[in-house]
């Protein structure tokens, strides 16, 4: 009897990339890659529309400063959860550092006290220091508020107070993290951890997501991504998505492992019936369920018609795949292709600016049962997306709008479930 291997987040299997290659045309501000995963014997197998989770690791360079700014030995042995291996290695591939977290930000108030960093400002007057005829620090005993100086805002130069702010405040936690890893932190406080203080508070490194562009059935023993790598300077460093950059930048096609486990969907996933027709928008990255999309129903000589609503930036740097589409075009498996790109003309154009244009013909095609799909920005892209279908569905369906919402929202979406959504 064969046993399969159950891969999954704490038994990922150890898979190789075969290809590596930027989508985008020459001049694009964007870095959008097509990533090829060799399964190879691990009897992985994936079904349109399941995401691939790939485990990354922190950046060699970060992991060593790290080290070095804390003067802890690499080779010492530890155990952050995923058995005991050396501190380099344990910072490479089981912790997050490469954003710092809230456990860590609270923990840094009893840091600077024994450190000796604290300033106390409630003292038993109201006090003025002056240096050349200018009030450098002003402060108010009673309330032991510093009103001019190292802090207006109760913080400042103050680092208990800067903590206590941070930790009172869930907003400025927020701001305060989003940009800054340990190094960061470390730096601006001057303050040191053992390694097990910092491998206590660092919280688990998490797999990453992907929405999976290739049809299993037509490329056997492989799994394709289109990610859209992240890069910033934040501080005086340049930074990135920890994942994207890890995929770019260290594995590339440098036949290093990397660790993967499939994600299956239940919810987002092709008609029962190869005869109904569906609608798919997905601008930018978006585009990759529906290239699975298109690749699964051609493989099953499905004869429902297809419908793609893509947009980024500009056709000359943004038609990600083009020979591929313009073939699906040719050869009449894509029988609808409608582009929205924002930058090529004066106005900008979005992908929900050209489902209004094609309204009629979008309620024609739901009222006949096709299935609509949506993939890409949860934020902003979905919701306008959402609310121009319900739009469509007033104007060209007659119905009040809360007769509209009313068939999108409970019809469509929750009991016929042919109006699904792959959001992040």
């Amino acid at each position: 009897m064969v046993i399969m291997t159950v891969w999954s987040a704490k038994n990922p299997y150890s898979s190789r990339i075969t290809e590596n290659y930027i989508l985008n045309g020459e001049g694009s501000r964007k870095e959008t890659r097509h990533i090829v995963f060799d399964l190879g014997d691990s009897g992985l197998e994936y079904k349109v529309g399941d995401a691939l989770a790939v485990l990354p690791e922190n950046p060699q360079e970060i992991v060593d400063n790290l080290i070095a700014n804390q003067g802890w030995n690499p080779l010492q042995m530890v155990d952050a959860g995923k058995g005991e291996k050396t501190l380099r290695d344990a910072l490479k591939r089981d912790v997050e550092i490469h954003r710092v977290n809230k456990r860590f930000v609270g923990s840094l108030i009893g840091k600077v006290k024994s450190s000796g960093l604290n300033i106390d400002v409630k003292l038993t007057a109201r006090r003025r220091m002056i240096v050349g005829g200018e009030t450098i620090l002003e402060w108010d005993v009673e309330s032991g508020n510093i009103l001019k100086g190292l802090n207006s805002n109760a913080s400042g130069d103050n680092p208990v107070a800067k903590v206590e702010t941070l930790s009172s405040d869930s907003s400025a936690m927020e701001d305060y993290i989003w940009s800054r890893d340990y190094i960061d932190v470390l730096d601006e406080f001057a303050v040191n951890y053992t390694s097990e203080e910092f491998l206590g508070l660092a919280d688990r490194l998490k797999p990453r997501l992907y929405s999976i562009a290739s049809s299993l059935d037509a490329h056997p023993g492989l799994v394709e991504l289109t990610v859209g790598i992240i890069r910033y300077t934040h501080h005086g460093r340049d930074r990135g998505g920890l994942c994207t950059l890890f995929m770019a930048d260290e594995i590339d096609e440098s036949d290093q492992p990397v660790r993967v486990f499939m994600s299956p969907t239940k919810t987002f996933v092709l008609p029962e019936d190869p005869s109904v027709d569906i609608i798919m928008v997905g601008p930018g990255t978006g585009i990759a369920p529906f290239r699975a999309f298109m690749e699964q129903r051609i493989y099953d000589k499905a004869s429902g018609r297809n419908w793609l609503i893509f947009g980024d930036q500009s056709s000359k740097t943004e038609f990600y795949y083009q020979d591929t589409i313009e073939k699906w075009l040719d050869e009449g498996d894509l029988s609808h292709f409608t582009t929205a790109w924002s930058r090529d003309q004066e106005d900008k154009i979005y992908v929900q600016h050209r489902m209004t244009e094609h309204g009629k013909e979008i309620w024609k095609w739901l009222s006949n049962g096709a299935y609509f799909y949506v993939c890409g920005d949860k934020q902003y892209m979905a919701k306008d997306v959402h609310r121009t279908l319900i739009e469509i569905a007033s104007e060209h369906g007659s119905l009040s709008k809360e007769e509209a919402t009313y068939f999108i929202e409970k019809v469509m979406m929750r009991e016929q479930k042919r109006y699904l959504r792959d959001v992040y």
